[in-house]
């Protein structure tokens, strides 16, 4: 009779947890049904919107040369970039979308007592990072596996996330708002590096270009104001956003 009771114990156990996903995954389907609308697909674009922005296809793979080909410090002054984001040598920082950790092990070397979180979705990128992780020797760039909603990094545990040239590219960019939001410090940031899509004379695939109105429009809308605005990189917008006083 006891075993009988703890498998029924069981039963229920389970059966609370797997209403419990399943609620969770219902209440996400709501919420992508209420914000996102879906309309003609552009060539590089998805065919879902986010207040009016078409969401770019994400850069697979196969772009990683791309993401370190020589010319991108003479390009994008991406040794400026770093510069001009004041870290202190204990921040966490937290790349999203790192890629072949182009920026998070530039980063690390300026975070001697701090850490870098480099966040990824894709396993050949990943597979990219812990190559250089290990031939570089390096120990503090921690990597991981995020996913399209979250990316899964431990709560009020980051100063600074940055997202450089990634914000439109994301799939769900409310719910990795948010989650990003629980992962900042108390006074934590986040910087957008995005190509100006206000300069038709930036040669980048339009939906691979963003605006300042746009971008503060969609922050603004998941409880975040711009903190600071530079307009010193040659082809991006330097964007840097604090979590709004509710």
């Amino acid at each position: 009779m006891k075993f009988v009771w703890l498998l029924l114990a069981g039963y229920g156990f389970f059966c609370i947890e797997g209403c419990r996903a399943q609620q969770k995954r219902t209440a996400q389907k709501l919420v992508s049904d209420t914000i996102y609308t879906y309309g003609d697909t552009s060539a590089d674009g998805t065919g879902k919107y986010y207040f009016g922005r078409e969401i770019a296809q994400v850069m697979g793979a196969a772009g990683a040369a791309w993401l370190d080909r020589d010319e991108r410090q003479q390009e994008e002054n991406t040794a400026l970039a770093i510069e001009k984001m004041k870290l202190s040598s204990s921040d966490i920082v937290a790349d999203i979308g790192a890629g072949t950790g182009y920026y998070s092990f530039k980063l690390s070397e300026k975070l001697p007592q701090g850490k870098v979180y480099a966040v990824e979705i894709q396993d050949e990128m990943i597979a990219a990072l812990e190559k250089r992780k290990a031939a570089l020797h390096n120990r503090n760039v921690t990597i991981i596996k995020g996913s399209h909603m979250s990316p899964n990094l431990p709560d009020h545990s980051v100063d600074l996330a940055i997202m450089v040239d990634v914000y439109h590219e994301l799939e769900y960019p409310y719910e990795m708002l948010q989650s990003i939001k629980k992962a900042l410090k108390k006074d934590g940031k986040i910087l957008l590096v995005e190509y100006r899509g206000e300069d038709p004379a930036i040669r980048i695939k339009p939906l691979h270009k963003t605006t300042v109105v746009q971008l503060s429009k969609e922050m603004s809308a998941n409880g975040f104001r711009l903190y600071y605005q530079g307009d010193f990189l040659p082809l991006q917008h330097f964007l840097l956003y604090t979590i709004a006083i509710e």
